[in-house]
């Protein structure tokens, strides 16, 4: 593959932006090498300034469910923008939105759309600590929420693949408020709330891990964080950015039968535009400014624009059988990893829950970060780079799940398939 353009403008852009890029993760530095620059998107495809294409498992870090430039989705854009982009006012949008959300997920009885999935977690944390009075909060290792200051400690995704697991810049008078527990652990989360119980205000958590690959729930451990939570009086907060409308048309709070107090939720939600909430309890969420005294506030919160492209997408996920289609889809794609990595006498493991997927160097099932990270690390890079030059892009990290759109059909999978066959024995190196 021909990559010059790319080159040319990543040479350009690290002169501009820190490390080249916008969001750290983007500048490959977890598998070497240098990104990509997209020119352009269509269905299960991405496509370079270069001209090259590749099957796409990030569909732009989740939000692509429906596919690139889906012509429905478009066409809700296109309709909107011509009214204009932004009023700083109420917008008709906005209200038919926190309908939606609030039908599709029950425990949200009220919702307050923000800007970013980062924007919704803060807040989220925030109104925690307003209605229960108690500052400290509980997240869990391998989990990532964001950038905000409470969430950078023993973070995962991007600053775990730099390999830096706090970051400069976050005061360790934040930092002491924030309780790291290991996810899955059931006996260390009973210890923490029997210790420190009275001051927890939340606890936040992926109800499935996205950022440190893809590491699923074991059985019951979700419902014995919303048994604690319930004992002593803190909030359950589900980050379901990233799980909100992927694995279940009501997120993975349906798909476990949890009712969390707060949701935060973001990806799909806008359509590919930056769009993030929060929703939950009445009584909770009417503390909010201005019904209640605990502030918080956006600018351009339910813009016009992302609010059609969030409806248009929402309305395409509730076809009937959408989210059967995408679970067989994930099921054929990492079936197929497996057998072609046994094959090459590859060791890898795959988790999978509908639309999301890990994929997993070790001979291991992963239920933990500390197995997560005791994966092959150099096998992954060499199976990155193997699949890319065959037209095959997943996330530039051995720490970030996969995502499948319903437009990856059985020719994508196909392809992804017979291209790993040979991305695997060159990942044996």
């Amino acid at each position: 593959m021909n990559h010059t353009l790319s080159h040319d403008l990543f040479v350009r852009a690290q002169t501009l932006l820190p490390g080249g890029v916008n969001s750290p993760v983007r500048a490959f530095k977890s598998v070497g090498g240098e990104p990509f620059f997209a020119q352009r998107a269509e269905g299960a495809y991405l496509i370079d300034v270069d001209g090259n294409r590749y099957v796409d498992y990030i569909g732009s870090w989740g939000p692509m469910i429906a596919g690139h430039a889906h012509p429905q989705v478009l066409d809700a854009v296109a309709q909107v923008m011509r009214d204009g982009l932004s009023f700083g006012v109420p917008n008709a949008l906005e209200v038919t939105m926190a309908e939606t959300l609030t039908r599709l997920v029950p425990s949200c009885e009220m919702v307050r759309m923000v800007n970013s999935g980062t924007e919704a977690t803060l807040s989220a944390i925030r109104l925690a600590r307003g209605a229960t009075g108690r500052n400290k909060i509980v997240k869990f290792e391998g989990c990532y929420h964001g950038h905000g200051d409470s969430f950078l400690v023993k973070a995962g995704s991007g600053m775990l693949t730099l390999g830096v697991p706090d970051s400069p810049g976050v005061p360790k008078a934040l930092a002491d408020l924030t309780l790291t527990l290991p996810y899955n652990d059931f006996d260390a989360a009973t210890q923490l709330f029997e210790l420190a119980g009275a001051d927890i205000a939340g606890v936040i958590v992926e109800p499935i891990v996205g950022n440190a690959n893809c590491i699923l729930p074991r059985d019951g451990y979700l419902q014995h964080l919303r048994d604690l939570c319930t004992r002593y009086g803190a909030l359950l907060i589900f980050d379901e950015v990233m799980t909100g409308f992927r694995v279940a048309l009501g997120g993975a709070q349906q798909r476990y039968g949890i009712t969390p107090d707060l949701s935060t939720f973001g990806k799909i939600i806008g359509g590919g535009m930056p769009v993030g909430a929060y929703g939950g309890r009445r009584d909770l969420m009417q503390q909010i400014a201005p019904s209640g005294p605990i502030y918080q506030a956006g600018t351009l919160s339910g813009n016009p624009v992302a609010m059609a492209a969030g409806l248009a997408t929402l309305a395409l996920i509730q076809a009937p059988g959408f989210y059967e289609k995408l679970e067989r889809r994930t099921h054929q794609l990492c079936d197929g990893l497996e057998d072609a990595a046994r094959e090459a006498g590859v060791a890898i493991t795959t988790n999978r829950s509908c639309a999301m997927f890990g994929l997993f160097f070790t001979d291991r099932n992963v239920e933990t970060f500390a197995e997560a990270t005791a994966c092959d690390v150099g096998a992954f890079r060499r199976f990155f780079h193997a699949m890319l030059r065959r037209g095959v892009y997943l996330a530039p990290s051995a720490y970030e799940a996969g995502f499948l759109s319903s437009m990856h059909g059985d020719i994508e999978i196909s392809h992804t398939i017979e291209a790993s066959r040979e991305a695997f024995r060159e990942a044996r190196a």
